[in-house]
Order: C-alpha cells, then structure tokens, then sequence
C-alpha cells in the first residue's frame, strides 16, 4: 500500500497537468527508498520499477499498458489488470498466504538493486534506446522547465 504523501504528491502532479508517467514517478521514487531503507529488497531496478508502475496503476494514475513491441503479452495484461483495479472503487480481499510468499520472496533479494550506480545505469540504458532525436528533444524540454522554473521563482 503507497503511503498517503506518495499518493498526495502524485495527485497533485495531476492537477498541476503533468504527464501519467511523471505521477508514477512518485510511486517508482517511493519503491526505491523501500528497497534502500532494507523493507524489501529487488532482484534488478526494472523490478522496482514494475511494482512502482503497478502500484501507481492501482491507486488510479491513468498510466497505459506499454507497447506491443517493448515488452511480453504476460506483462501488458497484468498492466491492464492492475489499471482496472485501479478504476474500479470496490475492494477485494487479499489473500494473506500469497501477499506473505511475496513479502518473503522480496526480503530475500539485493538491496544494491536500488544503489546510485545501478538507477544511474538503468537511466542510461532506457535512453540508448529511445534514440539521438528522443534523447535530444527531452533534453531539451527538460532545459525549458528549468529556465521556466527559475524564471518563476525570480518574481
């Protein structure tokens, strides 16, 4: 379960308009700090990442399943699921036996999934692959938030 200021943060990224992907944000920052604190360990970022993007789902950040070309048909389900869930206000019941297998099967894995060095490397890596013109065109609206945002904080 997020805690209720990852939630408040992510809600309010939606108000201020800001894109699913960086109200998601909020819950893959929170899965790290979990990971660093010791609650439960990751076998890699990307599975931090995963169940950051599938706790933010269901706690109703309006993320889409990913493209066909990126990852399985398993994982695009699940995505879906975990979207519909997030939809639906009704709460099912959980089942304790297998929300413990998962708590225990985390506990065990490495913490150094969430170091620096292995969430600097996973940047990296995600933006060999969007390409010189995707790479170019973030970079360059990350650029303008910043001027804008050190504009705003001037007046």
């Amino acid at each position: 379960m997020p805690e209720k200021e990852v939630i408040q943060r992510a809600r309010r990224d939606a108000q201020e308009g800001k894109a699913p992907s960086t109200q998601a944000g909020e819950f893959v920052r929170e899965e790290f700090e979990h990971v660093r604190e010791g609650k439960h360990g990751a076998r890699s970022p990307q599975q931090a990442i995963a169940i950051g993007l599938s706790k933010a789902r269901r706690a109703g950040v309006k993320l889409p399943p990913p493209k066909q070309s990126q990852t399985s048909r398993k994982t695009r389900r699940q995505a879906a699921r975990d979207l519909s869930a997030g939809r639906s206000s009704k709460t099912k019941n959980k089942s304790i036996k297998r929300s413990r297998a998962v708590s225990n099967a985390l506990r065990r894995e490495s913490r150094s999934s969430a170091s620096h060095s292995a969430i600097s490397r996973q940047a990296k890596r995600s933006a060999r692959k969007r390409g010189s013109t995707g790479r170019r065109k973030a970079a360059a609206k990350a650029a303008r938030n910043r001027q804008r945002r050190h504009y705003s904080r001037g007046q």
